[in-house]
């Protein structure tokens, strides 16, 4: 876990996401959708965009296009927020961090409602074989 962490501060403080993927990206996310990607934070971009690969390469879920969609857009509700506030967050919780969730779904509600659910319920414990996928490969 420790490990996880520390290449988590380090993508932030380094990577920075490729805008040429955005054409990829396009194919998968309707106009209104990718609106709300490209406000996200560049970390959440690249650690959406890495998500987004993985469950592409997944046997059971490359084939959902909805979880292809919830991979880019799952921490859509975070906004900008900055490196001390996600260790904030890890270290003795954030309110506002721990409602991501529910903020991504109020965004996406409107637009797509099962993308909106799906985003609502990456966190929670009982949830469905293809959620368990997603959520072990949201935490690798």
């Amino acid at each position: 876990m420790l490990i996880s962490r520390v290449k988590q501060v380090y993508q932030y403080i380094f990577s920075k996401f490729d805008e040429s993927n955005n054409s990829e990206i396009k194919k998968i996310l309707s106009e209104e959708e990718f609106l709300i990607f490209s406000t996200m934070s560049n970390y959440d971009k690249v650690h959406s965009y890495n998500l987004y690969q993985k469950v592409k390469e997944d046997k059971i879920l490359s084939s959902e296009k909805l979880y292809l969609k919830l991979a880019l857009l799952h921490d859509s509700g975070k906004g900008k927020v900055g490196l001390f506030r996600r260790i904030k967050k890890v270290l003795v919780g954030d309110k506002i961090l721990e409602q991501h969730p529910s903020i991504a779904f109020e965004k996406l509600k409107n637009i797509n409602f099962d993308l909106a659910k799906l985003c609502l319920q990456h966190h929670d414990k009982d949830v469905d074989e293809k959620m368990k996928i997603f959520q072990e490969l949201d935490d690798k």
